[in-house]
This record gives structure tokens, sequence and C-alpha cells, in this order.
């Protein structure tokens, strides 16, 4: 049992002020009945909160913060980034157009990403991108070949898997020997030297990023070490690494995890980088979940309270195709009601229309709500809405961006007749 009525994770952009949840300068209850629900609400002055840490910790070094996309891809998400300085880490030719399509420079794009096509690779060399982050050997090959039949060499980060284990969930840890990601750390020297032959390549750098969702900076100076050792080896052969490419991951607080804050993993990096006199390069940074997580809520109305002998269900218009994190990870996120009422409290369970066992939001919550009443599903920004389906053809939810009192509709409800557009039924 859990209640939620506690310090939330957002504070102090998601705070109750009386009896009703704000969202920065905006009342949780206007929104969902101006915009209805489901509904995702960001605060921009939450993201610009954020991402303060990271750029006053680097202050005066060299460097790039990268923002994860895949966090949240939303337009105006981006957009808040460009504006703040902020390049982009992107895992697909699609996240490279929405990157252009928010205004974003192209210059101060990393493309990671283990599938890379060909069609892809093309036109990011087209517009310019900063580094292609390279996870195997047969992807140099390729990549090269793109480049020189446009006469361009592809400026390259080798992404080296430490095996370092970030104590994560494993869906979503990305370092260890078992995963997917990266060029092994045993094959990362030759991978280099075979590199520097290729016609269409240009190495600039060295990148790693071992998972997400870490509470903790020991596994980030593991990985660094591994990846200084690397630096120190190829450098010896002749090749000269421009740039640091340190990845992202840093976890945030959903219910009672404690990461630590950005500043804190910055500081014990630079230190164990300038204890090992590798401290004078340009560093790049990839937070995604950390700038966006926090700043977001998803309002959702209550439909039915369905009593049972086993359990209490209460039954609310979002569902796992709105946020897959709870069905996909088991994640524990906050609920809380938009306005709390003077009603009995009741452990349930939250649970979406989706025809799945599986599509729930949350596990026995300690809840006074009756239906027509919104809930808040907090730290839903990141992973949320850039992970949304139309899983039984549900349209995907609006979403709003507000920073003060002002509230803007940054993407328009989907429609049924939308969902079925592009098909064709048969002839005759």
């Amino acid at each position: 049992m859990k209640d939620d009525d506690a310090t939330l994770p957002g504070d102090p952009f998601m705070a109750y002020r009386g009896d009703t949840l704000f969202i920065d300068g905006c009342a949780a209850p206007d929104l969902a009945a101006r915009f209805a629900t489901p509904l995702y609400v960001y605060s921009r002055a939450a993201m610009r909160a954020a991402l303060g840490p990271y750029q006053r910790a680097l202050a005066g070094r060299a460097h790039l913060i990268c923002y994860a996309m895949k966090a949240n891809s939303s337009l105006a998400v981006l957009q808040t980034f460009a504006a703040l300085g902020c390049g982009f880490d992107i895992v697909s030719g699609g996240e490279l157009e929405r990157v252009l399509a928010a205004g974003g420079d192209p210059a101060k794009v990393v493309f990671s990403g283990l599938g890379k096509t060909r069609a892809e690779m093309r036109r990011a060399l087209e517009v310019g991108v900063k580094c292609f982050n390279v996870e195997s050997e047969a992807e140099l090959e390729t990549l090269s070949e793109v480049a020189t039949s446009l006469n361009r060499r592809a400026p390259v980060s080798l992404r080296v898997n430490p095996d370092v284990d970030a104590g994560t969930h494993p869906y979503i840890s990305t370092g260890l020997k078992g995963n997917k990601f990266g060029i092994a750390h045993d094959r990362a020297v030759a991978a280099y030297r075979r590199a520097a032959q290729l016609p269409g390549l240009a190495v600039v750098g060295i990148d790693c990023h071992i998972g997400s969702q870490i509470t903790e900076i020991a596994p980030y100076l593991d990985a660094l070490d591994r990846l200084l050792d690397l630096v120190e080896t190829v450098e010896a052969e002749g090749l000269r690494l421009q740039h640091l490419d340190l990845g992202g991951g840093l976890g945030i607080r959903y219910t009672d995890e404690a990461p630590p804050a950005a500043d804190a993993l910055i500081a014990a990096l630079l230190a164990r980088l300038d204890a090992r006199g590798q401290g004078g390069r340009e560093l790049l940074f990839e937070p995604g979940r950390s700038l966006v997580g926090n700043a977001g809520v998803l309002l959702t109305e209550v439909l039915y309270l369905k009593p049972g002998e086993a359990k209490n269900f209460c039954v609310v218009d979002a569902a796992m195709n709105d946020l897959m994190r709870p069905a996909l990870y088991e994640a524990t996120m906050g609920i809380v009601p938009a306005r709390r009422r003077d009603l009995p409290a009741v452990v349930c369970d939250v649970v979406g229309p989706v025809c799945e066992s599986g599509d729930w939001l949350g596990r026995d919550r300690l809840l006074g709500v009756e239906a027509g009443d919104t809930l808040a599903v907090l730290s839903a920004g990141a992973y949320g809405m850039s992970m949304a389906s139309n899983y039984n053809t549900r349209p995907r939810a609006a979403e709003v961006m507000v920073d003060g009192d002002q509230a803007w509709l940054i993407r328009e409800r989907e429609t049924a007749a939308g969902l079925f557009r592009g098909e064709t039924l048969l002839p005759g």
C-alpha cells in the first residue's frame, strides 16, 4: 500500500496549493477541463531548472550537452532545449528530422543507435551532423562507403561497451557484455585501427553509455576509468581523440529513489578526468530522462470504481498505450488526485481500458476519489508520449506545455479517423 500524497517528485513545479495540484502556475483540474484527458502536461520552467546544474557544472570546460531526445521528442520540448544551447542525441532518421523541424542545429547532433540504415547515414551526412556514434565494426565499413559516395568523410566516435553494471533494470542496461549496444572493450583498439584506415571516416572521439535510470555515481566512474584506459592505448598508436562522450542515463526520483544531483555527478567525473590528466578535451553528455522526467505529468479521468473480492480497481481513461513504463518495466510512478477531496480512501489498482491484464498504471494505491475526478500520474515527462501507441485503436493523448500561468497546446489529440487515414480497403 502506498499513500502518494507526500512531497511530489517534481516539486516545486508540481505542488499542491491548498487541495489543488498545480503544474507550475496552472491548476491541473483546469487543464484537464480545458484540453480533456488523457493529457500530457509539461513544465518548461522545470526543464530549464533541470538543465541548469549540468550547464553550471561544465562552465569553463569545452563541452556540449546533447539532449537524448528518445526520452521525449515533442517539437516544443526540442525547441526549448535548442533555445538553451543544447545539441541532440538521436537514434533514427526520424529523430533527425524532428531536430531540424524544431530549429535545432545539426552541427550539434550526435547520431547514436546500432542499426543505422544507409539512407539515414546519407541524410545525416548531407545536413552535417557533429558525429556518428558507431556501434559495430560492420557499421564502420558501411558508413565509410556511404560517405565516400558523397565525397565526404564522416566524423566518427566509437561507442565502447565497458562491461560495467549500472545497477538498473535489465531492459535499460546497455553497458554489459550481454547487451546489444556498442563495441566490446577488447575489440575497441582493433576497431579504431580499422576506422583510421577507411577513406570515408574521420576519427574524432570515443563514446560510452551504460544504461538508464542510474542512481549511483560509482558505475559512471568505473566506466570512465575503462574508457580512459582505451584512450591512452589508442592515442599511443597515433590517433587523436578530440572528444569524450560520457553518455547520459542519470536517474530521477519517481517515488523513493535518491539519485545524485547532476552537478555532483559531473563534479566527480571532472575530478577523475583531471586526476588522470584527461580534462582538457571536449566533453559530451547525453542526458534525457533527468531533463524531462519530473517536468511532466499525465492527467487522466476516473471512469469507474470497481470493488472486488481480491482487488479494488480504479478504472481511468489513460492506459498502457498512453504510458508503457508500468507494463514494460513494472515501473512505480506516483499517482495523486488533481484535487484532493474529503472522501474515504480505498486501496486500489489504477487500471486502463485496454484489453490486457498488464494494462495498469499503479498498484495498491490509497486514493480517495470518485468517478469524474482527475488523477495525475507523476514523473511522466520521459518515456511517456515518446513510447505511446495506438493499441486497441486508441488515439494518442494531447500534449500541453505550461510556463508560469500560460498553457499552450503543443500536440493535438489524435482522432480515430486519423489513425486509419493511410489505410486502404480491398477493391470489390
